[in-house]
């Protein structure tokens, strides 16, 4: 996290490590499930904004969180922290699981929103487009289902056995498990409030994704009031890990 300034936030005693870079208007990111991937899209943002990157409570460098077991209460985590660091106008982009907790906090405060980013978003029950299972998905397949050309992904894996990552991601899959525990596909009854999302909103896809079908960008278009749908070609799921210049219609949605 190299140009990085960090910060720690007691929020309702759970300890949420926070990042930031750069300066100008503020964009809040909210990555996915394995934050093992880093953040080097952030770079290229921060050339004209104040990126602010939260690590979920139970992710990363943020402690544990035993208490939130439900969307909801991620979305009441990022209420109050946002509060405490008096965010009121600001824009969000969420990816992945990132992009349901950013898309259930548009929902409850619209408000606050200038533009929203949603890319690969989980979340959506599709039912004519389901995600794979993720706990089914063998081991040695899971670059395939992470990018497009599998050795995209790899880079991101140690070479050699890693008891520490292993861990950590561990943990951080056991975290979005429970918060599927009652439905696999994510929150039923979110298709129903995305209408709430007023906002101008991105929805940005891999167009070769593996573990989140591009079929469900268009299930998001349908309840979006202002949404655009962009596909990135020859790009699975780690939209920007795999291709970096897709950072840049963010900047250039933002911007807009």
């Amino acid at each position: 996290m190299t140009g990085f300034a960090r910060a720690e936030y007691g929020i309702n005693g759970i300890q949420t490590v926070v990042y930031s870079i750069g300066s100008g208007p503020k964009l809040v990111f909210l990555n996915r499930t394995g934050t093992f991937t880093g953040f080097d899209v952030a770079y290229s943002w921060a050339a004209h904004l104040k990126v602010i990157i939260p690590y979920h409570p139970g992710f990363g460098e943020s402690g544990d969180a035993v208490a939130l077991d439900t969307i909801e209460d991620y979305a009441l985590h990022y209420m109050d922290l946002f509060d405490r660091l008096d965010l009121r106008q600001f824009d969000l982009a969420g990816f992945s699981l990132g992009g349901w907790m950013a898309a259930e906090f548009a929902i409850r405060q619209p408000q606050r929103l200038r533009r929203l980013v949603l890319v690969a978003p989980a979340g959506l029950v599709v039912e004519e487009a389901p995600a794979p299972d993720l706990f089914q998905i063998a081991p040695q397949e899971l670059p395939s289902y992470l990018t497009h050309d599998p050795m995209a992904a790899l880079r991101y894996f140690p070479s050699q056995p890693d008891p520490g990552f292993d861990a950590g991601l561990g943990r951080e899959v056991g975290g979005y498990a429970r918060l599927i525990r009652d439905n696999p596909q994510g929150n039923p009854k979110l298709a129903h409030w995305v209408h709430r999302i007023s906002m101008p909103t991105l929805v940005l896809w891999g167009a070769e994704d593996r573990l989140r079908p591009t079929a469900q960008g268009r299930a998001w278009m349908a309840g979006l009031p202002d949404g655009r749908l962009e596909l990135v070609p020859a790009t699975g799921h780690l939209v920007f890990e795999e291709t970096p210049s897709a950072g840049q219609r963010v900047t250039d949605f933002l911007a807009g």
